[in-house]
């Protein structure tokens, strides 16, 4: 029996219609209209999502510890936002922070406020529930703590996806309506828990908002990953 861990879960509902054509237009412009390029952030239709994250699940077995140790108390799980004014840097980030956790100091309302740090304050671009969707419903968050179940990050590499950077060297003047950059990254997860731990391969699509001469943002996370 398996059990998913958070992270790029399926939880989320994807971006609304409204956030779409928001972080679309201001990402890449009138060029992003065209079908083959709206297909980078839509997914390419509703049954396109993002990868689920699969997480073996606590056996049980008397071999296994009954406790495992714990962080010392106050700490959390969740850093606070770089100062970083580069998107691939920043996105390198947020994959990093979105792709950790730690149940066994941190509760699933602290992990929810330390992500919405993250996030762009500019609420026509900001999409928070593709983003809070990745967090598991109450119940799960208090099952994977029961089991002291927690993830570590790795990130391998960032960047723009190709029609991103193609849309943008037909038109490098659409980004400056709202500065959203669309920024694949991969790396690995790291998943512990009582008696057992795993590693899997990660990729996420996020869209960030770096305005010039001022940090980054987080404003949305993709349906699905486009390289």
């Amino acid at each position: 029996m398996r059990k998913r861990s958070f992270s790029l879960s399926s939880y989320g509902s994807g971006w609304s219609v409204n956030q779409r054509i928001a972080i679309i237009g201001a990402a890449l412009s009138v060029l992003l209209a065209i079908a083959g390029t709206v297909a980078l952030l839509t997914g390419g239709g509703p049954d396109h999502r993002a990868p689920t994250t699969a997480t073996p699940a606590p056996t049980g077995s008397p071999s296994a510890p009954e406790s495992t140790p714990k962080p010392p108390p106050g700490s959390r799980s969740v850093p606070e936002p770089p100062q970083l004014s580069e998107p691939v840097a920043y996105a390198k980030a947020a994959a990093k922070m979105l792709w950790s956790y730690d149940t066994r100091d941190t509760s699933r309302d602290q992990q929810l406020a330390g992500m919405r740090a993250w996030m762009t304050s500019e609420t026509k671009y900001a999409d928070w529930a593709s983003v809070s969707g990745q967090v598991p419903d109450p119940v799960l968050w208090s099952r994977m703590a029961d089991q002291d179940q927690r993830a570590t990050a790795h990130v391998a590499e960032g960047h723009y996806p190709g029609a991103f950077k193609q849309a943008l060297a037909q038109d490098p003047s659409a980004i400056t309506e709202a500065y959203v950059y669309v920024v694949t990254v991969n790396g690995k997860q790291t998943l512990s828990w009582k008696g057992g731990s795993g590693a899997e391969d990660r990729a996420v699509t996020l869209a960030v908002q770096c305005h010039p001469n001022h940090d980054c943002t987080l404003a949305a996370i993709a349906p699905s990953v486009t390289q």
